[in-house]
């Protein structure tokens, strides 16, 4: 039996209508994975010879294969070196926690992800949150508390927001950062690589901006339908993170099979371009169905696969998406805490292998739905 005070916070979720649970859906149109470009099917490792890597990638856990992949991944984000971590979480809980120092300041957009934050709580930095994209108040702070000597403030956001999934001003926000010598970015690109760019190469990279950020994240169990993360920077961050990043050095490497995977979706954003733009044209034809269909007041504005339909109240939002659901579609709710009370919404993912026609359908039963709230 578990102590009584867990009982009351289990209780209040359930009280609240924001109890988790965890859910399988058959033969419904995906409207809610991160598959964006429906790489997770097409992904074939070959039998390997080992199943496990055997231990730390200090250990027995390094290979040939782990290190010609990090040269492959570094090569196609243009940049020194690439560190490949177990997931995007362990990725941002070790670059985070261990480059920000005690009398460091870290200062980051309020809506970034629950890894980051995790990750500001572990490291022995402050810590200050800035207004969602406001490069104005940002510069405030900037300004106010980014002035002890021997300090280093490290800011960071997101390519593309996995809640909202709108994007940052990055060119303005390197110019701000770069008035200051001891000011460095950290960019989260987990939604970005594969949906943002021509060859979906991300947002600093399609801008050309990849030279002037301290550290990138990117993630494979998104659009490269695979699983692990690499953090991309210098040799210099490569080194003290082989050295000092608790979540990579006292973990078991990935396996053999995972490696190919990745690789593979590498090879697959490289050879099939062509997807990657026709995801791009279908976000903009959703847009229009979004406006065709009187949704516009209900949809915040997005370029990119990540559609954000609010619906205030977690019971509302609830019951929206299992009638979606019931008719076909795999639609999520999003609850608060996840979302703040009052945001409540549904999170549309759209992909290379939805169709137009499914958008619209899908669009002209949600109005309907919404009207009967």
């Amino acid at each position: 039996m578990i102590p009584e005070k867990l009982l009351l916070k289990l209780a209040q979720r359930h009280a609240s209508g924001s109890m988790r649970e965890l859910k399988t859906t058959k033969g419904l149109v995906d409207f809610s994975s991160n598959d964006y470009l429906g790489f997770s099917g097409k992904l074939k490792p070959e039998n390997s010879h080992q199943h496990g890597a055997t231990g730390s990638r200090l250990l027995t856990g390094q290979t040939e294969q782990c290190q010609l992949l990090e040269q492959k991944i570094a090569e196609f984000h243009k940049v020194e070196s690439a560190l490949i971590f177990n997931s995007g979480y362990d990725a941002n809980l070790g670059l985070i926690s261990s480059v920000a120092q005690r009398g460091d300041l870290i200062l980051f957009d309020e809506y970034i992800h629950a890894s980051i934050r995790d990750a500001i709580k572990l490291s022995d930095a402050k810590s200050l949150k800035y207004r969602h994209n406001d490069l104005g108040h940002l510069s405030i702070l900037l300004d106010k508390f980014s002035k002890e000597e021997g300090q280093e403030v490290y800011v960071i956001t997101e390519s593309v927001f996995s809640m909202d999934g709108d994007m940052p001003n990055l060119v303005e926000l390197i110019d701000l950062i770069h008035k200051k010598n001891n000011v460095h970015l950290i960019l989260d690109e987990a939604h970005a690589l594969g949906t943002v760019g021509n060859a979906g190469e991300g947002l600093a990279q399609s801008l050309g901006l990849e030279g002037k950020i301290f550290a990138r994240v990117v993630t494979f169990g998104k659009a490269l339908g695979s699983h692990g993360a690499a953090v991309l920077g210098d040799f210099d961050l490569n080194q003290f993170l082989v050295n000092f990043a608790r979540s990579f050095i006292y973990t078991t490497a990935l396996p053999p099979h995972a490696l190919q995977c990745i690789s593979q979706g590498y090879d697959l954003i490289q050879q099939e371009q062509k997807t990657v733009q026709e995801l791009q044209v279908l976000v903009q034809q959703f847009n229009r169905l979004v406006i065709q269909n009187g949704l516009k007041l209900r949809f915040r504005e997005s370029v990119t696969p990540i559609q954000t339909c609010i619906i205030p109240d977690n019971t509302q939002v609830k019951k929206a998406a299992v009638q979606l659901q019931e008719l076909g579609y795999d639609i999520r709710p999003i609850l608060s805490p996840t979302v703040p009370a009052g945001e409540e919404r549904l999170r549309i993912c759209l992909h290379s292998f939805n169709t137009a026609e499914q958008c619209e359908a899908m669009l002209a039963d949600l109005a309907k739905i919404i009207k009967k709230l």
